[in-house]
């Protein structure tokens, strides 16, 4: 099977949206350029990805970032089916009823890992509000698939907010991921229309159950840009998110998959974006990544040993004072 997200019939996939107006998609500004899928690498990872019969996010979501990560073997697993039973209207992922959950799937993942000889990997998933624990368990098989198979491969997890049951959040983070990460979005106003599904609060109390019950986990939380948000509301959610301890923040451009999802309101340019990261910085997380084309997932691996380091030196440095 050729990769080809031009073929995927956007209306069955996003039947909810079909009553939108189309919405203009105007031209990209020029420093949004990705590299299109190629290379023997990159088949590689589709051919894993295909005879194991493993969904990503890669694709389901047309993350511009594929080609890229795909040649390094890098690839975020998307578990529990392709259809989300949420609607948000920036996302690009099948919604509807989905199927029932395959129970071999957390086994194929840890062979997928295995395989493609990952030292660090990421495994989101849908929204599965149709299940009791919203896939809680589901996702603690995978984590404990991965181990089995891959020990020395550092695990990052980016669920939904299960609803926020902490009995399945608690489940979760005993499975002991080593990076916890739930992505805010967007600001508190924009929740009505951008992430109808979820709420802003409960997404901020998830990540901080995460803390209260294993410090040790990091902590990962990312928004996008171009939604009509301004820079004073992501000021107040970057302290939202410390007040949470979330360890690492992301910020990307948001780029409208279809006409009938959200619209671009503003292209943020680089040399925001880099004052975005500057402003982040200054307010102490550990870890920032904001450019244009940052994704939750993109370079996590690297990203991962960095975030690492950063902890260390900061606990090193608290030492000293304690001495001193």
């Amino acid at each position: 099977m050729t990769y080809d997200p031009k073929l995927l019939d956007k209306a069955k996939r996003h039947p909810e949206k079909q009553k939108n107006p189309d919405r203009p998609m105007g031209k990209k500004p020029d420093w949004i350029r990705v590299r299109a899928p190629q290379g023997k690498v990159f088949k590689e990872t589709l051919d894993t990805v295909r005879s194991l019969k493993l969904t990503t996010v890669c694709e389901e979501a047309g993350c511009p970032n594929i080609g890229e990560c795909w040649e390094k073997k890098h690839s975020t697993f998307m578990i529990m089916g392709e259809v989300c039973t949420r609607a948000c209207s920036f996302c690009n992922v099948a919604t509807g009823k989905p199927k029932e959950l395959d129970q071999y799937e957390p086994l194929r993942v840890g062979v997928a890992v295995h395989e493609m000889g990952l030292k660090h990997v990421v495994v989101t998933s849908v929204d599965r509000d149709d299940l009791a624990d919203s896939g809680a368990q589901h996702f603690v098989k995978t984590i404990g698939a991965i181990r089995f198979k891959s020990p020395e491969t550092t695990i990052e997890i980016l669920p939904g907010d299960f609803r926020g049951d902490m009995d399945a959040i608690d489940a979760v983070i005993r499975a002991k991921p080593d990076v916890f990460n739930h992505n805010l979005e967007t600001v508190p106003r924009l929740y009505p229309t951008i992430r109808p599904g979820a709420r802003y609060f409960r997404s901020l109390r998830l990540l901080q159950r995460v803390k209260d019950v294993d410090p040790s986990i990091f902590t990962k939380s990312g928004l996008m840009v171009g939604l009509g948000e301004t820079k004073e509301e992501i000021a107040q959610v970057m302290d939202d998110m410390r007040a949470a301890d979330i360890d690492f923040i992301t910020i990307g451009q948001y780029l409208q998959p279809t006409a009938k999802h959200a619209p671009v309101m503003h292209f943020w340019t680089p040399e925001e974006f880099e004052g975005l990261e500057r402003m982040a910085r200054a307010k102490g997380f550990l870890m920032v990544s904001a450019t244009p084309l940052t994704r939750s997932s993109y370079h996590a691996g690297e990203d991962f040993a960095r975030l690492r380091e950063a902890r260390n030196e900061k606990l090193a440095a608290k030492t000293v004072v304690a001495a001193e």
